[in-house]
């Protein structure tokens, strides 16, 4: 996995320089990162793994990417896009194409893998990392998963520390080019770590929540979080 942020896609700088390299005061935003790297916020404990442990057991590597949905690919333009992120934040915003596309861009390459036993690696996106949106709408401390809700009515959950992982990014284009409706664009999630049907596509609302609730898949039998290296396909998986 690799990553910079910034629009022009160069690496980060070590911290905002000021004036002739002098610190930048800090804003709201810098000021919630250093508070949550001081708490530990969003920790999993994630490690970078040996190329022999790339690729999750049970899976097979493909070159082509196969679309999978519900039988229903909703077309949403960027004049129709609304991002609701609510819940349990403090500042719940509705972010049309243009204030989401003023967050911080952010480019990463990453693997995806899905339950359906397939695997892609190095796949370039650009959108917003989730931390970014989190650093926006402010979590309230009781906030511990998140429910994704699609255009589609597709619904999928997954515990706030992994939506918030380094790597995990609202994207809007892959390879270079916006991201094709079949593939969920105009916006989805794309969350490395765990199976794809956690990375909901045709995004539509980003819900914080206290309790866990279970999606779409989730109520019809498969597992709650869905670690590829171990195998959580289904509810009775370890």
């Amino acid at each position: 996995m690799t990553q910079t942020d910034g629009s022009d896609g160069s690496p980060a700088p070590d911290g905002p320089q000021g004036p002739a390299g002098s610190a930048a005061p800090p804003t709201k935003l810098t000021a919630t990162k250093e508070r949550w790297a001081q708490e530990g916020r969003f920790l999993t404990g994630r490690v970078a793994r040996p190329e022999s442990e790339r690729l999750p057991p049970g899976q097979h590597l493909v070159r082509n990417w196969p679309v999978l949905d519900l039988g229903l690919q909703p077309t949403v333009s960027p004049e129709r896009f609304r991002l609701k992120v609510f819940g349990a934040v403090e500042k719940p915003v509705i972010l049309d194409w243009a204030a989401f596309m003023a967050l911080p861009q952010s480019h990463v390459v990453s693997d995806i893998h899905c339950v359906t036993t397939w695997s892609r690696y190095d796949n370039p996106w650009d959108g917003v990392f989730t931390r970014d949106v989190l650093a926006a709408v402010w979590p309230k401390p009781e906030a511990r998963f998140v429910v994704l809700h699609s255009h589609d009515g597709y619904t999928t959950n997954l515990p706030l520390a992994d939506f918030a992982v380094e790597d995990a990014i609202l994207a809007h284009a892959w390879e270079g080019r916006p991201l094709e409706a079949e593939h969920g664009g105009p916006v989805r999630l794309v969350v490395p770590h765990l199976y794809f049907w956690k990375s909901a596509k045709w995004l539509q609302a980003i819900e914080l929540t206290v309790a866990d609730r279970p999606g779409f898949w989730e109520e019809r039998g498969y597992h709650e979080r869905g670690d590829p290296w171990r195998e959580q396909r289904y509810a009775d998986d370890p």
